[in-house]
């Protein structure tokens, strides 16, 4: 399941299919509910970083009818929130995401919240400010955003969870790319960008947000120009480890 994440981060699109499929059947033949409710939660976070929503809620549901009441299937009702907010539809993510806090509410607090697969707390409300930020939600985004910021900041300024910390920056971006302050939205959004450890279908996701909405604010700014080429650049130019 780790091999399948970190070649999807690093571009290897096939080779992380293929590890997905062997896990999925592993955990079918050994009767395992998590394991194969975490195959099915891959496959919704390859389809929602490649646009194909619909592909992601089947996932998604797919995956909490095979692990109910597991850590999983908190996170499989983040990824159908996002699919939902990515469509639109702001009924049903705000009915995905209180199933999964429901849910989440009621299982002990993991002994190992850095393990990659368990569900804590933050790493819900993560998944909540990506949604809040999609539904034009920018109160609750930037609040989400500011505290994810400060709990992945350790008190000497070292990083503690990368992919988190770029996210929240790229919401802020977007955020005051759509109060009309561009000079804070590019700082974001460039800061974002620096980051060495990265997994690129995310960072593309979520950096095109703020591309496309500095373009729509401010279509004749030649630095929101470079910072499209440059996130181009900072996406394409070879494997990252997240």
């Amino acid at each position: 399941m780790l091999v399948g994440c970190l070649e999807y981060d690093t571009g290897q699109d096939r080779a992380a299919e293929a590890t997905r499929t062997g896990a999925l059947q592993l955990g079918e033949e050994a009767g395992n509910p998590s394991l194969t409710g975490w195959a099915h939660e891959m496959r919704s976070w390859f389809a929602i970083t490649r646009g194909r929503y619909s592909e992601v809620i089947a996932a998604a549901q797919a995956g909490q009818d095979v692990a109910p009441g597991r850590s999983v299937a908190v996170q499989l009702c983040a990824q159908e929130a996002k699919a939902w907010a990515r469509m639109g539809n702001q009924r049903n993510v705000v009915k995905a995401l209180e199933k999964g806090r429901i849910l989440l509410d009621s299982l002990p607090y993991p002994e190992r919240p850095d393990n990659h697969f368990v569900v804590d707390p933050d790493k819900f409300d993560f998944y909540a400010m990506d949604c809040y930020r999609l539904i034009g939600d920018d109160n609750l985004a930037e609040m989400h955003a500011r505290e994810i910021i400060r709990k992945t900041t350790a008190p000497d300024g070292t990083n503690l969870s990368p992919m988190r910390k770029v996210e929240a920056e790229l919401t802020l971006g977007v955020i005051s790319a759509r109060s009309g302050s561009l000079e804070d939205a590019l700082s974001y959004g460039q800061q974002a960008l620096t980051i060495e450890r990265r997994s690129q279908p995310s960072l593309l996701m979520v950096g095109s947000e703020l591309d496309l909405a500095l373009r729509q604010r401010f279509p004749n700014s030649s630095d929101v120009h470079e910072f499209h080429h440059a996130l181009a650049t900072a996406t394409t130019d070879g494997p990252h480890v997240s």
